[in-house]
């Protein structure tokens, strides 16, 4: 086939698509959602909208193409995005995605632009950059996760590990938890997340904390009956120089889910999820038996068929 066919077909179904899900995220008052997820193969990539400015993932991929080739075709499909999506170029930020390696860190820095700005999500305002790192500072797909959370948190003492840029924890501490706790081994998100409570006009004393820690080691040193909400949210595989030991979430999952229902009060809830799309909880050797799979319950409607992780209501 050739490429302007392929083009065509290409902005026959995005358009499709964004008339569909526009119509939908408008209904909901949502402002950033996934609009496009590889559903043809011969444009392997996921867009996402945040407010005006279009996020392209480009997945490296078999093209068969040589490199005039490919060039001219990411140019096209470029031009076909701006045109269906009515978007001025520098409102286009593209990226380029390897296949996740089994071993690879779960955030990369790509550049050092800088650029942030802000977007809003259920009232709350959250600091998006889409020019330096893979990933945005807003993961869409747990959208309902951090609603769920947040409808349980009042007057709650609340853990977020791995907590990235502290969007789980912007949400319980706008509902009034009573004590919220953010712990990551990157001090650029932990500083993201903080700057995350300013902008909420969140006042950050003692009842925010912002914990610098490998969390396999910092989960251990929390006395029992410490959170009454637990939120972890792993990356599949970590090897940082700063970990005493690496994280592999199939391996080490057990004993992850074991430490934070330790630190659980009575009836305390743990909400996990992994990306690992081969993942297999071992609910035997969890120390409870109310494991619950809320993967299709915290399932927004732009992840839909769609969705590569998985998450559990975890009880003590």
């Amino acid at each position: 086939m050739q490429l302007e066919s392929k083009l065509l077909m290409f902005e026959n179904r995005l358009t499709k698509v964004f008339k569909h899900r526009g119509k939908q995220a408008r209904r909901m008052g949502i402002s950033c959602y996934r609009l496009y997820d590889k559903d043809l193969p011969e444009f392997p990539i996921t867009i996402e909208l945040y407010d005006d400015k279009v996020y392209i993932a480009e997945y490296v991929s078999k093209h068969n193409l040589n490199e005039e080739e490919y060039s001219l075709w990411l140019e096209e499909t470029i031009v076909v995005i701006r045109k269906v999506l009515q978007v001025e170029d520098e409102n286009v930020f593209i990226k380029q995605r390897k296949r996740m390696n089994h071993r690879t860190q779960q955030y990369e820095k790509t550049d050092a632009q800088k650029e942030f700005f802000t977007v809003e999500e259920s009232g709350m305002k959250f600091l998006i950059n889409l020019s330096d790192y893979l990933d945005t500072g807003l993961f869409l797909d747990h959208r309902i996760t951090r609603q769920m959370v947040q409808t349980i948190s009042k007057g709650k003492r609340v853990l977020n590990l791995f907590c990235y840029t502290g969007s789980f924890s912007v949400y319980v501490a706008s509902a009034g938890a009573s004590l919220v706790t953010s712990v990551d081994l990157s001090k650029t998100y932990l500083q993201w997340a903080a700057d995350n409570f300013v902008i909420n006009r969140l006042k950050n004393d003692t009842d925010y904390q912002f914990i610098h820690a490998d969390v396999l080691q910092h989960l251990k040193t929390i006395p029992p009956n410490s959170y009454d909400i637990v939120v972890m949210d792993p990356p599949t595989f970590s090897n940082s120089k700063r970990m005493e030991d690496f994280l592999d979430i199939q391996r080490d999952h057990v004993d992850l889910i074991n430490d934070a229902l330790n630190v659980l009060s009575p009836d305390g809830k743990l909400y996990f999820s992994t990306n690992f799309t081969k993942f297999i909880i071992d609910k035997e050797l969890i120390n409870t038996d109310k494991v619950k799979d809320i993967t299709k319950a915290t399932t927004p409607f732009d992840f839909e068929d769609k969705l590569r992780r998985w998450c559990y209501l975890i009880e003590k």
